[in-house]
């Protein structure tokens, strides 16, 4: 693949405290944009009153909320964005990943999924079903920051490169592997292991024993680790750092944390709305805890802050399932898994001190790639080489007030798989976001929804057939990018031929 340059001026050695940012960008798993007493909407919901988040509270107070930030349905499509800047139609991990080799698509009675990067991406070549990329960590690292992974990584499969962090360009990898999700956050379960240390889960947690049953939460033993990381590294005078705080919270199972579970059940939630709550609660206590530690080391006016999820809240699959919801994402309608709102619209909040307006909002949209571009302009890294084609747009004129790259642009999503649960704009869909308005297009039926999302949040007015012309363009504009990307789509089991594109309908 040959060679991209981006940008212009030269990289040399920087001198230590040259003025760049640290950075910090903490990734919570499938949380919803509803989950926090932070009101991402026009006005607070019942949801915002359900949940404490005083640090999040606390981090929108000096930074800017953004309203519509956007990244993929599920959680490997937006982590490889987040690392490639490649959207999830260009490198193809469109689905979870997991084990090598092995395709996670459950079955479509008439539809068979393409051959996906199931493997995940990868700095170096030789892995089939791979995306070859460079992750921007590897050019902070280049650029002289020190880099520390902590959580949940979801890149690579088993026994791929791309499973490790320390192959993306970090110096520290705290409890990254392939998994998606925990096995447990119970330290008296010892994250998944056996009393000799040996995985009884397939997503058992590596790395943490020193925490098995000391009674500390899973979100607390990383946020601790983080910590101890950040310590190191102040070792190292005058050198930048970059910590990626993933989270495994607030991804199932829907444990209990202690600290926080018995007030909400005293509030009246129920068993696993408190436990939920709780996972909440707690992932909001290690962004305080962090927040912290920079305010004690006197580095918060030196340090830029991130904060956004991976997908939306897992809000469906109860009608089938046969069990109650224990969040849901109102207004926004359906969650994860879904290219409607409530399955792609993320709560995001950037802390810059000197640069962004402190308590400012912003309405523009932005989408999960666009960390790549943005986190190295930060950096002050305006000349880099990478393989892969970087479809994200720097957010940073939005921070700075000086500009809108949202203007004219085309938000792109596709999904071509059965993911495993069920609900509305779930599975086998591909969609376009154009100013106000989105269009959604179903491999399986041909069916097209259009909705106009300023006036329409909850995307219950099907405009389609009022609007016809705007379908036509709309589909035009998707199926021209999904090619141009070499986007795949699902094979018909009967013909073996591929779908329509959403033009050719």
């Amino acid at each position: 693949m040959a060679s991209m340059v981006v940008a212009v001026a030269s990289l040399e050695a920087h001198p230590t405290q040259d003025g760049r940012p640290n950075i910090v960008l903490f990734m919570v798993d499938d949380m919803g944009w509803q989950d926090t007493s932070v009101p991402f909407w026009t006005q607070r919901t019942p949801l915002n009153a359900t949940y404490e988040t005083p640090n999040m509270e606390r981090l929108a107070k000096q930074g800017m909320l953004f309203t519509q930030a956007y990244a993929s349905p599920i959680s490997s499509p937006s982590r490889c964005s987040l690392l490639t800047g490649a959207n999830a139609a260009r490198h193809r991990v469109t689905n979870w990943t997991f084990r090598k080799g092995q395709m996670t698509d459950d079955a479509d009675e008439r539809l068979s999924p393409p051959d996906w990067n199931y493997n995940g991406v990868c700095q170096s070549v030789g892995t089939p079903n791979t995306f070859v990329a460079r992750s921007f960590v590897d050019v902070l690292h280049e650029a002289g920051y020190y880099t520390i992974h902590c959580g949940k990584a979801h890149w690579g499969a088993q026994d791929t490169p791309g499973e490790s962090p320390l192959h993306f360009g970090f110096d520290v990898n705290i409890a990254g592997h392939a998994a998606g999700g925990p096995a447990t956050y119970l330290s008296e379960r010892r994250f998944g292991h056996d009393a000799e240390g040996r995985p009884t889960a397939q997503f058992a947690i590596p790395g943490l024993q020193k925490y098995w049953g000391t009674g500390t939460f899973l979100t607390e033993a990383l946020t601790q680790e983080a910590l101890a990381a950040l310590q190191q590294w102040k070792k190292n005078e005058g050198q930048p750092f970059f910590l990626y705080m993933s989270h495994y919270a607030v991804h199932v199972p829907i444990d209990r944390d202690m600290r926080f579970y018995e007030k909400y059940r005293q509030r009246g939630l129920s068993e696993k709305e408190a436990a939920y709550a709780s996972l909440i609660e707690g992932m909001d206590k290690s962004l305080g805890d962090i927040l912290d530690w920079l305010d004690r080391n006197g580095m918060t006016e030196h340090t830029v802050v991130l904060f956004m999820s991976d997908n939306g809240g897992y809000a469906t699959g109860a009608e089938w399932r046969d069990e109650p919801l224990y969040t849901q994402n109102a207004p926004l309608r359906s969650g994860k898994g879904s290219l409607l709102e409530g399955g792609i619209r993320e709560p995001m909040i950037v802390r810059w001190p000197g640069v962004v307006k402190a308590a400012s909002r912003c309405d523009r949209y932005v989408l999960i790639e666009d960390y790549f571009p943005s986190i190295l302009e930060m950096a002050d890294i305006k000349r880099y080489s990478v393989p892969q084609k970087v479809d994200g747009q720097s957010f940073v004129a939005l921070l700075r007030g000086t500009g809108d790259p949202s203007q004219g642009r085309a938000l792109i999503w596709n999904y071509p798989h059965v993911w495993g649960n069920r609900g509305p704009g779930i599975d086998l869909n591909c969609a376009i976001r154009e100013g106000d308005w989105k269009l959604i297009y179903s491999y399986k039926t041909g069916q097209k929804e259009l909705y106009d999302i300023s006036h329409d949040i909850s995307e219950q007015h099907d405009l389609s057939a009022s609007r016809p012309e705007l379908v036509r363009r709309l589909s035009r504009k998707l199926g021209k990018r999904l090619r141009a990307m070499k986007a795949q789509r699902p094979t018909l089991k009967t013909t073996g031929l591929p779908c329509p594109w959403p033009d050719e309908l």
